[in-house]
């Protein structure tokens, strides 16, 4: 994810909604939506006005898409995104604490990304894997039972990841 405006980002987005054909442009809103968050990182409001102009849809509809769904964000998020299940099973298995101690160690509030664009961090509802209670998604990574004694060990990759851009250095996985 870019998280740049160019005019070349436009142009993806264009292609994009170009390539489909004239009788599903209507009803192809999400996927739109879709592709531009990817292109973009995020759904700033240029982006929702070019979709709308394109695709012949109200404003206010494609809001209307964007907040129903959890997924679709109008800010830009962090590289490192951090999702915290607070689904009943992960919530009765301690995500609460465990939700609490991660803010706490990224310095971050539920709902907020950090300032250089590091880390974003969100309580989700339910990811689906209540067997794995509690559940934490690290970009898309679904991490099982976590506990709060794990929070150092599972952004470790993160954080070295942003150290060794921040020195120019690269890191071999």
């Amino acid at each position: 994810m870019t998280q740049d405006l160019s005019r070349e980002n436009f142009e993806r987005l264009d292609q994009f909604i170009t390539s489909i054909h004239d009788h599903e442009k209507t009803s192809s809103l999400i996927k739109v939506l879709y592709e531009a968050q990817e292109i973009f990182g995020y759904l700033p409001k240029e982006v929702i006005f070019f979709i709308g102009e394109k695709l012949n849809v109200p404003t206010a509809h494609i809001y209307g898409v964007i907040t129903f769904y959890s997924f679709f964000t109008t800010k830009p998020k962090g590289k490192c995104q951090i999702k915290v299940c607070m689904g009943t099973a992960c919530f009765v298995c301690g995500a609460e604490k465990l939700a609490h101690d991660l803010a706490a160690e990224i310095n971050l509030n539920m709902g907020e990304t950090s300032e250089d664009l590091s880390f974003s961090l969100d309580a989700v509802r339910c990811v689906g894997a209540c067997g794995l209670a509690p559940a934490v998604l690290v970009n898309e990574q679904v991490h099982a039972r976590v506990t709060p004694k794990d929070i150092k060990k599972l952004l470790k990759p993160y954080r070295k990841a942003k150290e060794s851009k921040a020195t120019g250095s690269e890191i071999s996985t």
